[in-house]
């Protein structure tokens, strides 16, 4: 009867060992799935966004470059896509003006790349504001006054970008669904890359020279996703409905 009882005893000790393990792993697992979220915010300040609720957002970072802007804006008319969200950087609308002039015209909504593209995180505070506020004032003498959103050079962020961005009055915007076209892995990758996306989706792509590709890839892109939702700004995504973040670690 004893052996009986050490034995169940025994039998015991090792089910709940198990348990033991297998709760702490789910939690490791659980963890791990939140940390790799793709957009930060602070746990009662601002917030970074990365998806919305309705349409389908298409972004372009403009950072540096002559020649690739202007193709993407004539395929993008070509394609007859009427709403679009360009993040130019300060330095470069200074350069081009006339393209700046363009994007405004065709109705496609301008958010801010900072001015220099420097790297927010590897930056104090101060030098932020400096940078973000001289885009500012570049796009107030290019006669574009209602600039709100900011998109993050090199997409690196922590509290101190989202405290300084929402002090000046901007919203920082990331993304849900990255073309890599900057890599420049070949037009059936990027296309590829994009071809998950869906409803409330900001997706990243590039107008800057180092993005190659991007326009050949465009014309597939905008057919597969048009038959999944209606394309929009960030702005008009944003205020559609709901919008995601999650906090930083």
């Amino acid at each position: 009867m004893n052996f009986f009882y050490t034995l169940n005893a025994k039998k015991l000790k090792q089910l709940s060992l198990i348990l033991i393990i297998s709760f702490f792993t789910a939690v490791f697992l659980y963890s791990g799935s939140l940390s790799i979220l793709p957009v930060f915010s602070t746990e009662d300040g601002p917030k970074a966004i990365y998806k919305g609720e309705k349409g389908i957002a298409l972004t372009f970072n403009v950072g540096w470059g002559d020649e690739k802007a202007e193709p993407i804006l004539e395929e993008l008319e070509k394609q007859d896509v009427d709403s679009a969200t360009f993040f130019l950087s300060g330095a470069w609308a200074e350069r081009h003006p006339e393209l700046v002039e363009k994007i405004v015209k065709k109705g496609y909504e301008i958010g801010s790349l900072g001015y220099a593209y420097s790297d927010y995180s590897e930056m104090e505070e101060k030098e932020i504001r400096k940078d973000i506020l001289k885009a500012q004032d570049v796009f107030q003498k290019l006669n574009i006054k209602d600039i709100k959103l900011l998109r993050v050079p090199t997409g690196h962020f922590d509290k101190k970008t989202l405290a300084v961005a929402d002090k000046i009055g901007l919203t920082v915007v990331h993304w849900s669904v990255n073309s890599q076209d900057w890599r420049n892995p070949g037009v059936d990758e990027i296309i590829k890359n994009t071809s998950s996306s869906k409803k409330g989706d900001i997706i990243l792509l590039h107008a800057s020279d180092s993005a190659k590709q991007t326009k050949e890839a465009l014309p597939s892109i905008i057919k597969e996703l048009k038959g999944k939702g209606e394309f929009v700004t960030v702005s008009e995504l944003i205020a559609n409905g709901d919008t995601k973040t999650t906090l930083i670690p």
